[in-house]
């Protein structure tokens, strides 16, 4: 089971004044939470932008607060063109991140090349403390590991930053 909403929305209250920014390297995930609604977008179902109540979750919520403190909260995401079916799923409803408050940029992974990227996706706080989501080959997740060593903070930071400039905002990146 991945680390609880509850100890990751912690985790953020206390690690993050200034930024969080969230480096996404995979083109499918398996998350045991997602099951259900991955199923039903497989069947037709799609989020409507004008029905708010119908998905707003805890997550977005959890990012409403931190934007709303000030927060910069930014996540990349580097794919494979043509995209697997789960990042076309993602990106169906990436529009409720972005309502909350985050900034969400996409990358052609061809366009990755020539970039120093970690193994992992991660979180960065305040340009100080990576948290790393390790999954396993099929998308599943294994564990997290942290740390606040400062080289391999500051290689994540050059390395988000990169692929930021990069990568195309969510309103102009189109499967």
């Amino acid at each position: 089971m991945a680390q609880s909403l509850h100890d990751f929305a912690e985790l953020i209250r206390r690690s993050a004044v200034r930024s969080a920014v969230h480096l996404e390297l995979r083109d499918v995930y398996a998350m045991d939470d997602e099951d259900a609604e991955f199923r039903a977008w497989r069947e037709g179902h799609r989020l409507d932008p004008d029905d708010r109540e119908s998905w707003w979750n805890p997550w977005l919520g959890l990012v409403q607060e931190i934007t709303g403190r000030g927060v910069r909260m930014r996540r990349a995401r580097i794919v494979s063109e043509p995209h697997s079916e789960y990042i076309r799923y993602e990106h169906s409803f990436t529009f409720t991140n972005v309502a909350a408050g985050e900034e969400v940029r996409w990358l052609p992974r061809r366009s990755a090349s020539g970039l120093s990227l970690p193994g992992n996706d991660f979180w960065l706080f305040d340009g100080r403390l990576v948290q790393f989501n390790v999954f396993d080959g099929d998308g599943r997740w294994v564990h997290t590991d942290r740390t606040d060593d400062r080289e391999t903070a500051g290689r994540c930071s050059a390395a988000f930053e990169a692929v930021w400039e990069r990568a195309v905002p969510h309103d102009k990146y189109t499967l």
